[in-house]
């Protein structure tokens, strides 16, 4: 039989599309009004026009592969191919030397190279197209590892990954690209193989390894092995294992409510393995649509509705904030792949393109609307531009250029704050930075290593302030893209307060194992500032601190206080520690009470009782040292740390500053003169207050019930209170999610209320405005709005029962 043409296999699909399966136009909200009815599950062409639908996801259509950035990425695949093909070998325990079949890993990279091979076959403009001697190759390739590894009669070993899912999505690719030059026993082989790894078992049950991102690439497999096998049962299967990853969790992994989504059981994850779930609920979407097997379950609306809740926000101007990014902030350069920085823009990039791909079954309004989300993320990465970057394939390629190319407007960056409580995450965004909290609580782990990965994240949950200015590289978006991870002084995180007794590698154990025993973490928002706070526990450590963030206009204030631990070492807390780069010089200035990094911003500290103390250091590193999968390469960069010295074994200490991003010297000067902006009302490991006169805002965190300034808690609480003209909002969050209810009360006079929440009572208004929050276990905000009374006279007291 004759190699198809891209040409060939391109025009087939849509034939085969025409004729058996509506177009997929719809699949995200459902089947198309008036979609004309598919072809039925015993109709042959029903499943070849779905292995042509998922080609076409795959490889591409709709470019032209002798223009650029096509024609580059093709020769190369063209390319590599070739080297594949030179070097295979097959052998008892091996398809390519250096590749041994144990570790499983060595499978997965093996049929990862028949992939490439069977790409640069299919695909037009590699030097390699419909090249028989290729071909030949890949078939022996699949036959090898059918005959010595990857078979019915094989009991997994190592890594679980490596057979479930690993290896089986890259073998059926395969598989389907070349189905049509394959002998049916080699398709047959596949499939019993896949259906010994990935047996009907492992869907039945939505737990352990089956759960989030995992079991969406399980059911990928499994669907994809339903089309070359042409078994209704399995597509079924597939479809319907995917419904319990659409309903919102309250625990352990999946997609929450307030936009968090958590793998590993107590790990951010939104960039990674969210990534994961997006795209392959996207790519399953597309396939199955119009068909027997479309996926029509109602709840599949939480998967669209995460896209501007739970994933927008984390993204900024084309980058994936690291801290929703697990153990893979520790990848970097890959061994065997220096081309290829896997960082927070290569995070950001991969959940852009799983965008996209919904969009493109998506109702219009949502498309259009999405499609403006990634125009505005490609306009503005200059640091990876997102239309040549090395880690999409031409089909992804052709689908970004489309998006890039259409008349929607790009959106522009959001202003505005979003707290992902589930996973003990905050966001703060203003139009020129933004800035991402990291903490740590029972719920959500310190950090993740495994794999040989990430084994000294130890303080990345200590609450790491990472934040992203309007300057160029590493002033901006840059700043932790450039060789961050493994330069950086792990004990020296940005906004972290540590013990610095040292750590093992791993310590407190792997994949999200080590959490906290720390309850009160999370915090209130109202949509446009917020106040997040932070009972600490340090890892390995008997540190303990009350920490918190209170994010206003150009400004994030920083309190800490009940600084206490007995480790015999000193404990510190990291203002700041800034890349500047290979050989940044960027001018830092300190004058009373401030220091400026130019370009970067400006950081306000009022006298206290640590003295600020700041370096600036050359620090060498390889991303082998954060990760044994990694080039051993070293590069060195240059960081300007700034840190207060709290003293070895420090009693209740306390601290207080400004970060400013992006603010000028004499900006930063000014706000240091300025005795009016702010006003601590409390600092101690009972409770924090700042008052913020000139934006109408009062914020306070109950680490115990109390009073401090004008508000009063009768349980751990926090508020943030916002005036505005003769009215006030008030907003009450209950992080310790104790679920008991609280009283709180603010000190002034309050003429009556104007709206509340259904789970706020008022009890009483008056000189005193009295409130009873039931605050259920989310820590939500709960909102309540009053008019103020007139000066000069003061209003009557009026009883709950009254109002």
């Amino acid at each position: 039989m004759p190699p198809w043409s891209r040409r060939t296999l391109l025009a087939s699909a849509a034939a085969a599309a025409a004729t058996a399966l509506p177009a997929p136009a719809r699949a995200a909200d459902g089947p198309a009004p008036g979609a004309p009815a598919p072809g039925g599950a015993g109709d042959p062409s029903a499943y070849d026009a779905l292995r042509l639908r998922w080609l076409s996801l795959q490889l591409g259509t709709g470019y032209d592969p002798a223009a650029e950035p096509y024609a580059t990425r093709l020769a190369a695949t063209g390319a590599l191919a070739t080297r594949y093909r030179a070097a295979m070998a097959p052998a008892a325990g091996s398809l390519w030397p250096g590749d041994p079949f144990d570790p499983p890993s060595g499978i997965t990279r093996s049929y990862r190279r028949l992939w490439t091979m069977a790409q640069a076959y299919a695909q037009p403009g590699t030097g390699r197209t419909g090249d028989p001697a290729l071909l030949g190759a890949v078939r022996t390739g699949l036959d090898h590892l059918a005959a010595r590894v990857y078979h019915p009669a094989t009991t997994p070993y190592g890594n679980w990954w490596e057979w479930r899912i690993g290896s089986p999505r890259l073998l059926l690719d395969t598989v389907a690209a070349l189905h049509d030059h394959l002998a049916p026993r080699q398709v047959d082989a596949a499939c019993a193989a896949v259906d010994h790894f990935v047996p009907d078992t492992a869907l039945h049950d939505h737990s352990g390894t089956s759960t989030g991102a995992n079991r969406v690439d399980l059911c990928r497999s499994v669907a994809l092995r339903g089309v070359l096998g042409r078994h209704p049962g399995k597509l079924a299967l597939a479809r319907d294992a995917l419904s319990p990853v659409f309903p919102y969790v309250t625990r352990g992994d999946g997609l929450y409510e307030d936009g968090s989504f958590v793998q590993h059981g107590a790990v951010p994850y939104t960039g990674t393995y969210g990534q994961v779930l997006l795209d392959g609920l996207a790519r399953l979407f597309a396939l199955l649509a119009g068909s027997p097997w479309e996926v029509t379950d109602p709840a599949r609306r939480t998967v669209l509705d995460a896209v501007e809740r739970a994933y927008a926000p984390l993204l900024r101007n084309g980058l994936m904030m690291d801290a929703v990014s697990g153990r893979a902030v520790s990848r970097g350069v890959l061994r065997g792949d220096p081309g290829v920085l896997r960082g927070d823009h290569y995070h950001g990039q991969g959940v852009i393109a799983a965008i996209a791909l919904l969009a493109d079954g998506a109702a219009p309004a949502l498309r259009e609307r999405w499609h403006s989300l990634v125009k505005g993320w490609i306009a503005r990465d200059t640091i990876s531009p997102v239309l040549t970057a090395p880690r999409f394939d031409v089909a992804d390629l052709a689908r970004l250029h489309a998006v890039a190319a259409s008349p929607v407007p790009a959106a522009p960056e959001p202003t505005g704050h979003t707290l992902f409580a589930a996973m003990d995450r905050a966001v703060h965004r203003r139009p020129s930075w933004a800035a991402c909290i990291a903490m740590a609580s029972d719920r959500i782990a310190h950090y993740e290593c495994g794999n040989g990965e990430n084994p000294r994240g130890w303080h990345a949950g200590a609450g790491m302030l990472s934040w992203w200015g309007p300057g160029p590289g590493t002033a901006g978006d840059g700043q932790y893209t450039d060789w961050f991870w493994p330069t950086v002084d792990p004990y020296r995180l940005p906004g972290t307060t540590v013990s610095t007794r040292r750590l093992a590698d791993r310590e407190g154990g792997e994949w999200g194992a080590p959490r906290p025993d720390a309850r009160w973490v999370g915090g209130v928002t109202d949509g446009e500032y917020a106040a997040i706070g932070q009972h600490l526990r340090g890892l390995g450590s008997t540190l303990e601190a009350r920490k918190s963030w209170f994010c206003a206009d150009d400004a994030v204030v920083c309190l800490g206080a009940g600084i206490t631990c007995a480790d015999g070492v000193p404990v510190e807390t990291v203002v700041d520690n800034r890349n500047l780069g290979e050989a940044g010089d960027a001018r830092f200035t300190t004058g009373p009470g401030w220091a400026h990094l130019e370009g970067h911003g400006g950081w306000v500290l009022p006298a206290g009782p640590a003295p600020l103390r700041t370096l600036r250091e050359d620090r060498t590193g390889a991303w082998r040292d954060v990760n044994t999968a990694s080039s051993a390469e070293r590069r060195t960069r240059r960081y300007q740390t700034l840190w207060l010295d709290h003293g070895t074994d420090p009693a209740d200490t306390v601290y207080a500053y400004l970060v400013m991003p992006g603010a000028s010297r004499r900006a930063v000067a000014a706000r240091a003169a300025d005795p009016h902006w702010l006003e601590v009302l409390d600092n101690t490991a009972a409770h924090q207050a700042v008052r913020l006169r000139s934006l109408g805002l009062t914020f306070a965190h109950f680490w115990r019930p109390g009073t401090t300034g004008p508000l009063s808690a009768t349980a751990p609480a926090c508020v943030l209170l916002r005036r505005r003209g003769r009215a006030a909002v008030l907003h009450v969050g209950e992080p310790p999610r104790t679920g008991r209810p609280l009283e709180v009360t603010w000190h002034h006079p309050v003429r009556r209320v104007l709206a509340h929440d259904p789970s706020v009572r008022v009890l009483s208004t008056g000189p005193a405005l009295r409130l009873r929050i039931t605050p259920g276990t989310a820590c939500a905000a709960h909102r309540c709005e009053v008019a103020l009374a007139p000066p000069g006279r003061p209003p009557a007291r009026t009883a709950a029962g009254a109002l």
